[in-house]
């Protein structure tokens, strides 16, 4: 089949300048464990920014999906808090601050959850589709939706090239996790591959189960999928309730590999037989590499701690694949001596270890912090310039972080009129700096 060239780009959230550590996502351990202590927003960006020059410089194609604004006073308003914004503010500080916490989240910055995307050597219509997620699990999560869609649609714009879809419907059985919990396989860039969504069961009993099976459908037909190439799984439930709290926590895929913990699929067994089916319907002869660690190997409450499995799969300007761990990984004795065993066998060629310990703090690893959009060289050009990243991009980013973020941030400083006049001149500046004013 021929089909136009097509590369895969990582779209890295830029940390917002709220971020905080205030423990708002049930099931996420890493979350809960540093819920209350200080944050350093200024770190957290910095580091972000660090990784997508780790990517660069690899040959990985980079781009950046800037932060909402925040707090998001207008949900305060909603929950009936009245007055004008400092009022609004303090008001929650003192009657609800777990609701001025989930106005001022910066969990945007795990842009695995933004969205789910599709190739247009996927779908029916020769487009890439986009479903923003509707991401019902938390409050503070549900309020990113719209903001998502409007730059999803400022980004790529291009109606002949992009097809954006409503986030789903907020309903029971729907929510909707977004990448966090999409995979997809392909024998190579801009083929035909395999749309892998996992959901999160209704077994388990710790933690709530997040991604429905009924959302994973609905965005498959929304796309205009292939069924043939479609494989639905369900979530092992003794990993939801470990801290599993998306697909992406225990299981990585890219290209031709899918790196999974034992405990990952309800039915492993199943769900590695419907990929082996899927993947026969794709053009190409390069074999399907299924990489399982045995729970022996890495007890699932390492791999929960490490976030081995949130790390990045990625191919590197010479063709070979490459794992981008969390620093974490390294200092971990039994990930580590995992990584060393799978580090030049079949399908990862080589490991990079990254510094996103503010993120981590907060239960996203380095998979968390971007969403992949796999574009045709026509949809590259289609899409917005100013985000795609560069080393001249990358000084402006870092001189716009270190000219607009706090190094220290605690919950009650949410309510701090002059941090809300700050984070207004950022996000304006940073618009006009990505071209998007």
């Amino acid at each position: 089949m021929n089909t136009p060239s097509a590369a895969e780009l990582n779209f890295d959230g830029l940390v917002g300048p709220t971020h905080n550590y205030a423990g708002l996502a049930p099931g996420n351990l890493a979350s809960a464990l540093h819920k209350a202590q200080p944050s350093n927003p200024r770190a957290a960006a910095l580091q972000g920014l660090d990784k997508m020059r780790t990517l660069h410089d690899l040959g990985v194609p980079q781009a950046v999906l800037p932060p909402p604004l925040r707090p998001h006073v207008e949900v305060l308003r909603q929950l009936g808090f009245t007055g004008d914004d400092a009022k609004v503010l303090d008001h929650a500080r003192r009657d609800a601050p777990h609701l001025l916490a989930a106005a001022g989240s910066a969990s945007s910055m795990w842009t695995a959850n933004a969205a789910t995307v599709s190739p247009s050597a996927d779908t029916d219509d020769g487009r890439l589709h986009f479903t923003p997620a509707n991401l019902t699990a938390a409050l503070h999560r549900s309020i990113e939706p719209p903001a998502t869609a409007t730059t999803l649609r400022e980004l790529f714009p291009d109606k002949t090239q992009f097809t954006h879809h409503a986030p789903l419907p907020a309903a029971v059985g729907y929510g909707d996790e977004g990448a966090a919990n999409h995979t997809r396989l392909t024998p190579g860039f801009g083929q035909p591959g395999v749309e892998f969504f996992v959901h999160g069961g209704m077994d388990s009993h710790r933690f709530t189960p997040r991604q429905g099976l009924e959302a994973s459908k609905a965005v498959a037909r929304l796309h205009g999928l292939d069924p043939e190439r479609c494989v639905f799984a369900a979530q092992h439930p003794e990993a939801i309730d470990a801290g599993v709290f998306h697909n992406d926590v225990i299981a990585v895929g890219h290209r031709h590999v899918l790196l999974y913990h034992e405990m990952a699929f309800a039915d492993e067994a199943g769900t590695l037989a419907a990929l082996r089916r899927a993947w026969a319907r794709c053009d190409g002869e390069m074999e399907l590499c299924l990489l399982r660690i045995a729970d022996a190997a890495l007890p699932l409450a390492d791999a929960v701690a490490s976030y081995l499995f949130n790390s990045q799969l990625v191919t590197r300007a010479d063709g070979s694949l490459v794992l981008i761990a969390p620093l974490e990984c390294s200092e971990q004795p039994a990930t580590r001596t995992v990584i060393d065993q799978l580090v030049g066998g079949p399908g990862i060629d080589d490991v990079v270890f990254v510094d996103v310990r503010q993120s981590m703090h907060n239960g996203g690893g380095p998979a968390c912090l971007r969403l992949r959009v796999e574009l045709t060289e026509a949809q590259q050009s289609a899409m917005h310039p100013g985000v795609r990243f560069t080393p001249s991009l990358e000084a402006e980013l870092r001189a716009w972080v270190e000219t607009h973020y706090r190094d220290r941030l605690v919950a009650d400083d949410l309510a701090d009129p002059d941090l809300r006049v700050e984070t207004r001149v950022a996000h304006d500046a940073l618009r006009d700096l990505l071209g998007l004013a």
